[in-house]
């Protein structure tokens, strides 16, 4: 049975490693091998092994015999896994992901809105004006703000009634993280708390084709404002 420690230590390593070969540190160098990198983040075989095995599962690296580990073509990343997502924005500024990002939120949180106003389940519809309420509560703090943002949209994924997109959750939650501060800081303010009733109230009045416009509305700014940093 693994330690708690070694398993600590693994994953120590999977966001180190996984941060080095996302932001491009390996680009153009040949991976490290086992002992290499043992020796150079003071691990042992069995807690790089697990590292690696991990990262192989996230889609970064691939392990043949003979041939060592090397770094997978980005294609083959898993770009839905949430650590993964969150390595790719912490590289060096580049808005593409960042659009691609909200091009996929464009793809999915207006028909969750919309299905949220169909379905009405009034206590997931709660926990969307709860996300509301703390915005407006916490408009002046804006790391309390933000999360409360998150929580916003989050709520819309779960009061759609469709259980795929709630496992979403993840994903939208770190990247939300990122994404939002940036609209944010390009805009020079928080999120319009007035855009967001509009979805909130939409989805209460169970008016799903209002909910989705109001949704998008939200999103379609959030990808202008993307567009505008080169």
């Amino acid at each position: 049975m693994r330690s708690e420690h070694g398993v600590s230590l693994a994953y120590g390593l999977l966001k180190t490693l996984g941060q080095s070969i996302v932001t491009g540190e390996f680009d153009g160098k040949t991976f490290p091998t086992e002992a290499e990198l043992c020796q150079h983040y003071g691990a042992s075989r069995t807690v790089m092994r697990e590292a690696v095995k991990m990262l192989s599962a996230k889609g970064l690296l691939s392990s043949r015999q003979r041939q060592g580990t090397r770094i997978e073509p980005v294609d083959n990343w898993n770009l839905l896994d949430p650590d993964v997502l969150r390595w790719l924005m912490e590289r060096p500024f580049s808005n593409k992901i960042f659009r691609e990002f909200a091009q996929m939120r464009l793809a999915i949180e207006p028909t969750a809105a919309a299905l949220a106003a169909e379905v009405q389940d009034k206590r997931a519809i709660a926990q969307i004006r709860d996300g509301l309420e703390a915005m407006i509560a916490t408009s002046g703090d804006q790391e309390a703000g933000l999360q409360a943002d998150i929580d916003f949209h989050v709520a819309i994924l779960k009061a759609s009634g469709n259980p795929f997109f709630w496992r979403l959750k993840p994903l939208i939650n770190n990247a939300l993280q990122l994404s939002i501060q940036l609209t944010n800081q390009i805009s020079g303010h928080t999120a319009s708390i007035a855009a967001h009733e509009a979805v909130l109230v939409a989805i209460e009045h169970g008016d799903a084709d209002a909910a989705k416009q109001a949704s998008e509305a939200i999103l379609r700014d959030s990808l202008k404002l993307i567009e505008t940093v080169k």
